[in-house]
């Protein structure tokens, strides 16, 4: 953002706002004003990003693998990753992924995050609202008059997840007063229908009991063609990539997926990792594109350290082997080699800013404390003592480094004329 527009946009902010990401930077954290004022690199970003359109434009699969050290911008990137999707029509789910309560290994886990993190261009909407209205629409357009609900949803999600958008998409049964008494109808409870459809669309564990109760009353025809229960990782990854292109069909660029804090997933046991490390797999290297999916990750290089060491040919015993004279094989922990097949993934490495940079940066700080707080943040003196603080401090992190210069603003300000 050249300085023009920045000015700009800093005069047209409320003074809480202003207060909010000053106050977020003293204490190391960002605001989603402080990463959209205070981003260096983002045209590399945004070159990144646009080139990732281009390729689910054309059908192709992408990815993006943010790396970093600790504090070197990573969370601000993906942030501001989010706000270029949400101006460009995408859905877009950000999340913080977790080895204990949000182990990428465990991808129903990962898939109800995602679920609850969504957010639409358009903030009123949720996804249960704009599928009911693409599902009302679909079906009255002249070119799908031979059509039914059931051949807008993708066939590549669980059997589940098909089976619950159709039922959202459909009313609930007429039944007569007079006999909803009978023992054949008691379980048609229609105020808890659209509550059941939601949280299991969500990922919460429903019953497949209540769920069939849902998809009779709605008139499902196809339910009990295959199991209603979903409980594989690949299961819940593949209904991600199926609402994607679901969101994609329904109108929007797609669904963009931030996963923060990526090298959590070195940190669970080698059964862990090799299930993770497959998934992973089936994002960098699918077999066939997902139209609209579009992951972005978060990782340390020390991540990627470990994915170069780690013992690729280990085995395991199978678990319940029997004591017999027969030998059995033994188990590879991993299916492949994942550091030699992720030669060729996306990689963004995060350099630290020039000096140049971190003058462009700190004079827009300056702008910003003096407007959040009234006063002139302008001198000689000032430059040099925040340029001593960057000098000072080269190795820090860059968050480190905006605190210091924000505490040098603030002790500034304290000797300030008021």
């Amino acid at each position: 953002m050249d300085e023009k527009a920045f000015n700009a946009q800093i005069n047209g902010a409320k003074n809480f706002h202003l207060r909010r990401a000053v106050e977020r930077l003293r204490e190391g954290l960002f605001d989603p004003l402080g990463v959209q004022w205070l981003t260096s690199g983002e045209d590399k970003l945004n070159q990144l990003f646009d080139q990732g359109v281009t390729a689910l434009d054309k059908g192709m699969p992408y990815h993006l693998c943010v790396c970093g050290a600790y504090g070197q911008g990573k969370s601000h990137s993906l942030t501001y990753l989010k706000q270029r999707a949400l101006e460009n029509n995408f859905v877009v789910s950000y999340i913080n992924l977790d080895p204990r309560q949000i182990p990428f290994h465990d991808f129903q886990a990962v898939y109800r995050a995602l679920m609850g993190a969504m957010v639409f261009p358009n903030e009123e909407n949720n996804l249960v609202n704009v599928w009911k209205e693409a599902a009302a629409q679909w079906p009255a357009r002249p070119e799908n008059k031979n059509k039914v609900i059931s051949d807008f949803i993708p066939g590549d999600m669980p059997h589940r997840f098909r089976a619950i958008l159709a039922a959202m998409a459909h009313k609930n049964m007429e039944i007569p007063a007079n006999k909803r008494h009978l023992k054949k109808h008691a379980r048609f409870q229609p105020r808890s229908f659209a509550w059941t459809l939601k949280n299991a669309l969500m990922g919460k564990e429903i019953p497949a009991h209540k769920l069939a109760a849902a998809f009779h009353y709605r008139e499902v025809p196809f339910y009990k063609g295959h199991s209603l229960v979903c409980r594989e990782p690949k299961e819940y990854l593949a209904m991600v990539k199926g609402l994607a292109r679901l969101i994609k069909e329904m109108g929007y660029g797609g669904w963009v997926l931030l996963f923060d804090e990526g090298e959590s997933i070195g940190q669970t046991r080698i059964t862990s990792r090799s299930k993770s490390y497959d998934l992973l797999h089936e994002i960098f290297c699918p077999e066939r594109p997902a139209q609209g999916f579009y992951p972005v990750f978060a990782f340390t290089h020390d991540f990627f350290s470990l994915v170069e060491t780690e013992p690729w040919d280990r085995t395991r015993k199978p678990r319940g082997r029997q004591k017999t004279d027969q030998p059995t094989d033994d188990i590879p922990c991993f299916a492949r080699n994942y550091h030699k097949a992720w030669k060729k993934i996306n990689i963004h490495s995060l350099q630290d800013l020039s000096s140049g940079e971190w003058k462009r940066l700190s004079d827009k700080l300056k702008i910003l404390h003096g407007r959040a707080y009234g006063w002139a943040p302008e001198s000689p003196e000032l430059d040099r003592e925040m340029k001593q603080v960057l000098s000072r401090n080269k190795g820090a992190e860059s968050r480190m480094k905006l605190r210091l210069l924000v505490n040098q603003l603030d002790l500034e300000q304290q000797k300030a004329p008021c």
